[in-house]
């Protein structure tokens, strides 16, 4: 079994431009998926500081 390690110091390959775009556009949704979830989803912390900001009022 070949060392992965090894492999570290050499120079960068070319990937193609197909690959390339693939790569980013499965980034821009998984940002897309991330910031929708974001939208939907409650922020338990600020409800429980604000719930214990209006007991101690």
């Amino acid at each position: 079994m070949e060392n992965p390690f090894k492999q570290i110091d050499k120079p960068l390959k070319e990937v193609p431009d197909e690959l390339k775009a693939k790569v980013m556009n499965d980034i821009a949704i998984a940002k897309l998926l991330m910031e929708l979830a974001s939208l939907f989803s409650v922020d338990v912390a600020k409800i429980i500081e604000a719930t214990i900001k209006e007991r101690n009022k």
